[in-house]
């Protein structure tokens, strides 16, 4: 056996990998900054469940990447919108790996970030609201509502959902979305109160724009030069950058953090 192989097996024994012997459920993964999350888990040694909606072969590529980083991966298709959908993806999850210990809710409604074609909020009807309120709000209930008990049960676990610095400086008035995230804060911090005596906490992660994702594909380089102006740190996040933060709320080393929300834009908001 090398010397270096002697070495990094030693190393692996004195600082075993963040999250060995446990499960992470990430919703909406099969793409953009939920791929990134699951990647990120998988490489600190976690079983991800990786749920999608529709994208198959993307979903299929974020699992065998998961499993090259060290990590096992489960692909795990469900509309989180659909109650009765999240109850057999979870139901299914437990017959396979028996508990799950951290949840990220990043799935939300498709939504492009454009601001020239944007609704302003007298041309945009109730129906948009609805829909982004079915995507954050709804899904992270019905998720929530299956994943919690069994967290309950063990009297440990980490929630983590997925907002936007938009609920606090709204740079380009995106109405429909920013009001959801803006709900999903408070529902968290509700549910952070409630959850915090069963030992289970729940914290936000609040990204400006990212890129490159599906979102951001609709923003022209004049806006994003714009936000880059602004931004302290010069420059917009990418997916890998929101999957530290997600991580640290996840883990032990937050494990007096609940009801928190994690701005990762660069310094655009400063709270």
């Amino acid at each position: 056996m090398s010397l270096a192989k002697t070495y990094y097996q030693a190393k692996n024994k004195m600082h075993p990998k963040r999250f060995h012997n446990q499960t992470v459920l990430v919703t909406g993964a099969s793409r953009g900054i939920g791929a990134a999350i699951a990647k990120a888990f998988a490489s600190e040694g976690a079983c991800v469940l990786v749920n999608y909606l529709v994208n198959v072969k993307a979903t299929q590529e974020v699992v065998s990447s998961c499993e090259k980083l060290g990590g096992t991966a489960l692909a795990l298709q469900a509309d989180v919108r659909d109650p009765s959908a999240v109850q057999d993806m979870v139901a299914h999850a437990m017959r396979e790996v028996g508990r799950i210990d951290v949840l990220v809710n990043n799935a939300f409604s498709p939504y492009a970030f454009d601001p020239e074609n944007r609704k302003r909020f007298w041309e945009t009807p109730w129906a948009h609201y609805q829909t982004q309120f079915d995507g954050a709000v709804q899904a992270t209930y019905n998720v929530c509502q299956s994943v919690i008990p069994n967290m309950r049960q063990r009297a440990k676990g980490s929630i983590i959902n997925m907002v936007s610095d938009l609920v606090y400086r709204p740079s380009i008035p995106y109405h429909d979305y920013t009001t959801a995230k803006s709900a999903l804060v408070g529902f968290s911090r509700n549910l952070a109160a409630e959850l915090g005596p069963c030992g289970i906490r729940v914290n936000c992660v609040a990204p400006g724009l990212v890129s490159p994702t599906a979102s951001s594909a609709h923003t022209k380089e004049s806006v994003k030069d714009m936000l880059i102006a602004q931004t302290p740190l010069g420059r917009l996040a990418t997916p890998a950058d929101v999957a530290g933060p997600v991580l640290f709320l996840a883990s032990d080393e937050s494990q007096f953090m609940t009801g928190q929300v994690l701005v990762v834009d660069g310094g655009l908001v400063m709270a």
